[in-house]
C-alpha cells in the first residue's frame, strides 16, 4: 500500500509506503490496514474506506486510487528487456502449494519479469531466516526495486514503448483515473525522471503492530 503525491510545480514525486500491519481503528476483528480493502463498505470498508484509513493516519485524503497486479510489474520488467537490481540477500524459499520457487544469490543480477516477482516477493527462507525487521525489510527492497525499474523504463531510449506500457497497464490496472488523466500522467512520468522520485515508509516499530 502505497500513499502517492505528485508536487505539480517542483515536478517531484513522494511515495510513502504503508506497512500491510499498522493500525488502524475498525469495527472488525483485524484491526491491521490490509483488512480494510476487504471488508464490506457497509461496515467501514472497502475502497472508500482505506482512503479513510489513510487520510486518519496521514492527515491526506487519497484523491485517487490505483490497484495494481504484481504481474503488471513483471511484464514491464520485460518489456524493457530486464532491469538491473542488486539482489540485497541469498534468497531460497520453496512453496509447492503456489509452485512458488525462489532461489537468488546476493549480489547484482539482470532480473527478467518473472524472476523480479519472486524477488520482491520473497520474505524468508526455508529455514526461516529472513528480513530482520519482516515485512519492512520486504517493503525496502519493493522500493529499491521499483526505483531501479523506473531509471530503466524512464530512460529516453525507451520511450517508443510507451504503448506497451499502455497496454499493460489496461491489463493488469484497475483506476478511478480517467483517460485524460492517465495520457497526462504518462507524458509528466517520462519528463519527471527518476531523480525526482523519493520512496518513505510510514513509521513503526518494525515488531508488529505500529
Amino acid at each position: 500500500l502505497i500513499l502517492v503525491s505528485y508536487d505539480v510545480p517542483n515536478g517531484q514525486v513522494n511515495m510513502m509506503s504503508i506497512p500491510r500491519d499498522t493500525a488502524v481503528n475498525v469495527s472488525w476483528t483485524n484491526k491491521k490496514i490490509n483488512s480494510v480493502y476487504n471488508a464490506k463498505e457497509s461496515n467501514g470498508g472497502g475502497m472508500e474506506g482505506l482512503k479513510q484509513q489513510v487520510a486518519y493516519l496521514t492527515g491526506v485524503m487519497p484523491d485517487r486510487y490505483v490497484i495494481i497486479e504484481w504481474k503488471a510489474v513483471g511484464e514491464l520488467v520485460d518489456a524493457v528487456d530486464g532491469v538491473e537490481f542488486d539482489v540485497p540477500r541469498n534468497m531460497n524459499y520453496d512453496d509447492p502449494y503456489q509452485d512458488l520457487h525462489i532461489h537468488f544469490v546476493k549480489g547484482p543480477r539482470h532480473l527478467t519479469g518473472q524472476e523480479a516477482l519472486e524477488v520482491v516477493r520473497w520474505r524468508q527462507n526455508n529455514d526461516g531466516t529472513g528480513y530482520a525487521t519482516a515485512d519492512i525489510g520486504r517493503i525496502g527492497t519493493q522500493q529499491a526495486f521499483l526505483m531501479a525499474a523506473a531509471k530503466q523504463m524512464l530512460q529516453i531510449s525507451n520511450w517508443d514503448k510507451i504503448r506497451s506500457y499502455a497496454e499493460i497497464f489496461q491489463k493488469w490496472v484497475d483506476t478511478d483515473l480517467e483517460l485524460a488523466n492517465l495520457i497526462w500522467l504518462g507524458e509528466q512520468a517520462l519528463t519527471v525522471g527518476s531523480d525526482n522520485i523519493t520512496f518513505h515508509t510510514l513509521p513503526g516499530d518494525g515488531a508488529g503492530y505500529y
